[in-house]
Order: structure tokens, then C-alpha cells, then sequence
């Protein structure tokens, strides 16, 4: 069966998109909404987002938890932030390779902004057969854009709380 290779959702947030934007690109943030990313460690210590930026992101799932290396290719304040994961390792990020690329969208609507998170499966070399035996076994028993689906979902009603519950400036 072929596997899906792109997986999204979108949910609309009372703020402005450069707020969301601001908290978003900032990758050591992403712990605070995420299900199973902790933070990241920005590499070079800035926490502005730019194309070309690299960090390593700590993650957990159940018992495991690994790091990736990723960077940054697309940060348009308050419309669009993305970066690819190509390194993954125990504790430090050693193993090479094309794993996944993450957007963020940002679009103004009445009442605030819609938020699009979109996570791109970039094993392409993968057979979808090995792809998919090693997904379930990582995953107990889910392909990972089912999987993903799920953390999206859960990613963006937790920054929509997160956002909406933030005190504003006056």
C-alpha cells in the first residue's frame, strides 16, 4: 500500500500572525505545545529564525527519546516557517539523511490568524513496504502521517491555549 507523504491541519488562533509567528520560528519554544518535541538547542545561540539556521531538536516518545539536526528554509516573519530534519541520533544528531521537512503557515482571517502545520515525509528512497514495517514498529502500530496527524492536531490546540491565554499588550 502506498504511504502518505504529506499529512496537515489547520486551526484559527485569536492573534496576530507575527505574535504566533514570533513564538513559533523560535525553535527552543516548540516543547511548550508539541507532544513529543522538548525544546531544541539553537546553534549559535540566536533564537531569531533565519533561512539557513540550524538546530538540534530533543524529542521523547514514551521510554525514547532521540535528537535531530534540522535547519531552517523558510522564515517569513509572520507568514511562513519551515525546516527540514536531516540527522537523527540518541543524544547527539550523527546519523544522516532525508527524515522530514515541518511548515508553519500563518494567514490572517477575521478574528485572528489560521495556523497550518504540515509535516512532508522526505524518506522518499524508502520503499513503502520498509517504510511503513518500520513506522508501525516506531510508532505501535500507526503509519507515520497517521501518527503525525495526531501530534499536529494535538501541536495546535495546545498553542491556540497557549496563544489565546497569553496575556496582550495593551
Amino acid at each position: 500500500m502506498p504511504r502518505s507523504l504529506a499529512v496537515s491541519d489547520s486551526i484559527v488562533i485569536q492573534a496576530a500572525p507575527a505574535a504566533i509567528y514570533a513564538q513559533v520560528s523560535n525553535p527552543a519554544l516548540m516543547g511548550r505545545w508539541s507532544p513529543e518535541n522538548l525544546g531544541a538547542t539553537v546553534r549559535g545561540g540566536t533564537s531569531d529564525a533565519y533561512v539557513g539556521m540550524e538546530f538540534d531538536g530533543h524529542n521523547r516518545r514514551g521510554p525514547l527519546r532521540w535528537t535531530t539536526r534540522c535547519t531552517v528554509t523558510a522564515a517569513v516573519p509572520g507568514q511562513r516557517f519551515a525546516f527540514r530534519v536531516h540527522a537523527i541520533g540518541r543524544r547527539r544528531p550523527l546519523l544522516r539523511g532525508r527524515i522530514a521537512t515541518w511548515e508553519y503557515r500563518f494567514d490572517p482571517v477575521d478574528g485572528g490568524t489560521r495556523v497550518t502545520e504540515t509535516w512532508r515525509d522526505d524518506r522518499r528512497a524508502w520503499p513503502d513496504p520498509v517504510a511503513n514495517a518500520f513506522d508501525r514498529l516506531a510508532t505501535r502500530g500507526h503509519t507515520f502521517a497517521e501518527f503525525q496527524r495526531g501530534n499536529i492536531r494535538r501541536t495546535l490546540r495546545n498553542l491556540k491555549e497557549a496563544m489565546e491565554s497569553a496575556p496582550r499588550p495593551s
